[in-house]
């Protein structure tokens, strides 16, 4: 494995259709994992975050070892550690946005988080919304709420698939300037999974094309 790296995966997924492999080594603050839809970029994420286990391989982020095959190491994802926000965000839709921060502060398995849910809140430009379902709330701004309950887990390290799927352009500069400033604000690994070479060009200090 690679000393002091903030991703060090090498794994291959056995999937229906295909065996997916990839490589990661890279101590940047923000990895982005780029190719075209249907390459697998998303069950790479399940596997680091323990919803798919890998075929063989490791996987280790900051020098914490989550899977190993061949050492019979598997950490269940409750204590991975891993702050997740899904292409399709995944809000409780019968919360308000308010309910859906604070039940991210339930699973900081006894870590402080970096802000309070009212400082994410701010942050992440949705302290207006607090009292709204996510079903009156625009892609953009279900993206970024998403982030902010991810962020509340007090999370070792974040894991992005997607977050500017499906916006408009505006919206998407949005969600791209909320990632930035997380980026460089606050000390966790990110992965960052997109389809754009572009965007990941603009945020991340290294590139994996899968």
């Amino acid at each position: 494995m690679v000393s002091g790296a903030a991703f060090d995966i090498d794994i291959a997924l056995d999937r229906p259709d295909r065996r997916i492999a990839v490589r990661i080594a890279a101590s940047g603050n923000l990895v982005a994992l780029v190719g075209p839809s249907g390459t697998g970029k998303t069950s790479v994420l399940d596997a680091i975050a323990g919803l798919l286990r890998p075929a063989r391989g490791h996987i280790a982020v900051g020098g914490t070892t989550l899977f190993d095959a061949a050492a019979r190491i598997d950490l269940p994802p409750e204590r991975r550690g891993a702050g997740y926000v899904f292409q399709d965000s995944r809000l409780f839709p019968h919360l308000t946005v308010e309910q859906n921060l604070r039940f991210g502060t339930r699973y900081t398995a006894g870590q402080v988080p970096f802000a309070t849910a009212e400082e994410c809140a701010d942050l992440l430009g949705i302290a207006h919304l607090l009292h709204r379902r996510p079903r009156a709330l625009s892609g953009g701004e279900i993206r970024r709420t998403a982030i902010a309950r991810a962020l509340l887990r007090a999370p070792r390290f974040l894991l992005l698939d997607e977050p500017t799927a499906s916006l408009d352009d505006a919206r998407r500069q949005d969600i791209l300037r909320i990632v930035e400033e997380i980026r460089d604000r606050v000390a966790l690994p990110i992965l960052y999974v997109s389809h754009d070479r572009t965007e990941v060009d603009r945020l991340a200090g290294h590139v994996v094309e899968l």
